[in-house]
């Protein structure tokens, strides 16, 4: 039998790595979210890691896309990045009952600066 723990890792990796989902997993309270959509096309996200206590479920995830729209100030290159997101999961009887996100553009910026 699975503990409640394992649940709740199958629960938000089943969510994340869902491709109908994708939409969801750009939206985020920080201002530039959507400019990370228009600027870096198509986008995959994968699970790096998840940390679970109780019905918290807290995911490190990747975002692979391709640099081709203007962020923050640099023209696009066309390359692929790689950026790390932050999401945090409430589980409650096998649902996601709320979430938010969070990206970590200091993982995005050295990727598409000029050199």
């Amino acid at each position: 039998m699975k503990t409640m723990e394992q649940q709740h890792v199958e629960t938000v990796t089943a969510f994340i790595e869902d491709t109908a989902n994708q939409s969801i997993l750009e939206k985020t309270d920080q201002f530039f979210a959507p400019q990370i959509v228009e600027a870096f096309t198509n986008r995959r996200y994968t699970v790096d890691e998840i940390l679970v206590q109780g019905e918290k479920v807290i995911a490190r995830i990747f975002m692979t896309a391709l640099f081709s729209g203007h962020f923050a100030g640099n023209a696009p290159t066309g390359n692929t990045v790689k950026a790390t997101q932050f999401r945090e999961f409430h589980v409650i009887e096998g649902k996601i009952a709320e979430h938010r996100g969070w990206f970590d553009t200091a993982t995005l910026l050295p990727q598409i600066q000029a050199q």
